[in-house]
């Protein structure tokens, strides 16, 4: 202790400046949020003092009367927002408050585009509520104690939200954090008993424990002060749903749909969940913070209860409070545990349900935002697959545009008479699957192929091997099998073309027998002279690009090379001697161009173009 520096100046971190200079202009027009900021923060801090004294109860001090306080003082234009939480070591406060210690945070700088309105959303699903007090005041005064650390450890720092900020070791007796704010000129407003009272019903009626206003000597308790969930649904309006939203989500905007209900039978538990309407920006960082709260009869035991819903939900948001776990329980008790087995089992079928319901426009608002996370769902949970594949939307042939909109149900509706099986086709972009030469057949006969763009789409068919009794086939692996969708006219014909190739197809392959594993006469192009397919239990070339950029070890497969016969390049093949090679090798290439791939040998490639453009003009 004596090593300690009393006072010192440190500096903020350069995010810090940032987000500070951001809080102060993005959110200038709903100042009022500070509040619920502060008083958000302060209810966190007495849900950690409950959790952490399950296991030390002399962390309560012989103060076991949780409460959050609110002190105006008109004369000194100060408003003084104080709770007896867990509070602050000075180690805590520098790593709280002056740096942003959170993954994603060169992301979420990157994501900021300069309009206000936007930038405050960000700002808000950060979760940096303390700089919204910048917001009103000149100056932020914060003592705070840590529970369990003796009176001579209170911790005092001061700033002006510019470049820099003070740390004093102060005598604080009692534990926990108080936060003095000096309002800038014309922010008087804010001293108004009433005014406070107002803000504290509209954002912070929810909090479970009281908000106690301390005007002219009295105490009133603002707030409701019972857990929102516990009261009966009839009782709660939509404005307070929306509000406690706001503040276990950090989200600045309204959800898109809850669920609330209180289950009863081999386990007892209230569970109130939330779709949010737009994703969070570290949405695909999977070790970022998930979004359930978990409570034990109204005691707060811990944030982040991952065990309470799987990865592919992970943007799911809410509160469960079970009736049936001990009150110690801890994560490795989690994993373990029966009862959170069920409990998870059940809100998983709720969320799946509550995006069910969604009418169409909100459904469009969730696919947007989510899609792409709940495809993993998949392959991750097989209890729920065929739930999760109906929830499912695709881009296809059946339009032009990149509209993920149908459904694998839509598509069964539509598919031709006859026809068995589900096509789709895998590609890095939705250009490359859209204008893929493996539709043409597909086009010519009025086929649906689904186009499948997202990197998790090849995750997505690896696992989802049928829909409603139809097998999912892509159209770029295996032999061109229509069916049903082919007469017997079509079958012979094909034999036929098939024969006067023979020869042709056998110089190509010998020609290339480094790059292919094989080659043959196809017909499902129509007009592109060739393409690539991968055989039916090889790895799909798409996959392969994709696992290979990933930085993984793929096992080494060579596509088929198919021909198309009514192609002119094809048929004049037959006849070529001089330059066979370089037709051979152009044909490849440009269909490993087509399917998005990278040429092995860009300049060989090149050199055989030139060559053969300069031989075909005669020169």
């Amino acid at each position: 202790m004596q090593n300690e520096p009393i006072k010192e100046t440190l500096g903020f971190q350069a995010e810090v400046k940032q987000l500070l200079n951001l809080m102060i202009h993005s959110l200038y027009s709903n100042k009022e949020i500070f509040l619920r900021e502060l008083v958000s923060n302060a209810s966190d801090a007495t849900d950690k003092l409950r959790f952490e004294a399950l296991t030390d109860s002399a962390l309560f001090e012989e103060d076991s009367d949780l409460k959050i306080r609110i002190i105006f003082d008109r004369q000194a234009k100060t408003v003084t927002i104080s709770d007896n939480g867990i509070g602050m070591s000075r180690q805590e406060v520098i790593d709280n408050i002056g740096t942003i210690a959170k993954s994603g945070t060169r992301e979420f700088f990157g994501r900021l585009t300069g309009d206000q309105a936007k930038d405050a959303h960000l700002i808000g699903q950060f979760g940096v509520g303390f700089y919204s007090s910048f917001i009103v005041a000149e100056k932020v005064v914060l003592v705070t104690r840590r529970a369990g650390l003796t009176p001579e450890h209170g911790v005092r720092w001061e700033s002006s939200g510019e470049g820099d900020y003070t740390l004093e070791t102060v005598e604080k007796a009692s534990r926990g954090t108080e936060i003095t704010l000096h309002l800038r000129e014309g922010e008087e407003d804010f001293l108004d008993g009433w005014r406070i009272k107002s803000i504290i019903r509209k954002y912070s009626d929810h909090i479970p424990l009281p908000i106690v206003m301390v005007e002219e000597g009295k105490e009133e308790v603002v707030n409701q002060a019972s857990a929102l969930w516990a009261r009966p649904k009839s009782e709660i309006s939509q404005e307070q749903y929306d509000e406690f939203y706001r503040h276990v989500a950090h989200d600045s905007d309204a959800p898109l749909a809850h669920v609330h209900a209180k289950v009863e039978g081999k386990q007892e538990y209230t569970q109130l969940l939330y779709l949010p309407s737009r994703a969070p920006f570290d949405l695909f960082d999977r070790e970022s913070r998930h979004g359930i709260k978990l409570y034990v009869r109204r005691v707060f035991i811990m944030d982040d209860a991952e065990q309470l819903m799987p990865q592919y939900l992970r943007f799911v948001k809410g509160v469960v409070d079970s009736n049936d776990l001990p009150l110690n329980v801890s994560r490795e008790i989690l994993q373990e545990s029966k009862t959170i087995e069920a409990i998870r089992s059940g809100c998983v079928k709720k969320v799946l349900s509550m995006i069910e319901d969604l009418d169409a426009d909100k459904y469009r608002t969730f696919w947007k935002e989510f899609g792409r996370v709940l495809k993993e769902g998949v392959g991750e949970d097989y209890a729920n697959r065929e739930k999760i594949a109906k929830l499912l939307r695709f881009s296809s042939t059946h339009s032009d545009a990149q509209d993920e909109s149908v459904s694998l149900s839509d598509y069964v509706s539509r598919m031709k008479e006859g026809q068995e099986k589900i096509y789709f086709v895998t590609a890095e972009t939705f250009a490359a699957a859209k204008h893929s030469p493996h539709l043409e057949i597909f086009r010519k006969k009025g086929i649906e192929v689904l186009l499948l763009s997202d990197r998790v789409d090849e995750w997505l068919v690896s696992n989802l091997h049928e829909f409603e009794g139809k097998p999912l086939q892509s159209v770029a692996k295996g032999d061109l099998d229509l069916g049903k969708l082919e007469d017997e006219a079509e079958r012979k014909e094909q034999e036929k073309e098939g024969d006067e190739y023979r020869e042709l197809v056998e110089k190509i392959k010998t020609v290339l027998a480094e790059q292919v594993k094989d080659v043959r006469v196809t017909f499902r192009l129509t007009e592109s002279p060739a393409c690539l397919v991968a055989d039916q239990y090889d790895m799909g070339m798409n996959l392969e690009r994709l696992l290979k950029s990933a930085g993984q070890k793929v096992p080494a497969s060579k596509p088929i090379l198919e021909i198309n016969p009514h192609h002119p390049i094809v048929q004049s093949l037959k006849y070529e001697e001089e330059r066979f090679s370089d037709w051979s090798h152009i044909l490849f290439d440009q269909a490993l161009l087509s399917e998005g791939g990278q040429l092995e040998d860009p300049a060989g490639f090149v050199k055989r173009l030139n060559g053969l453009m300069l031989a075909l003009s005669g020169k």
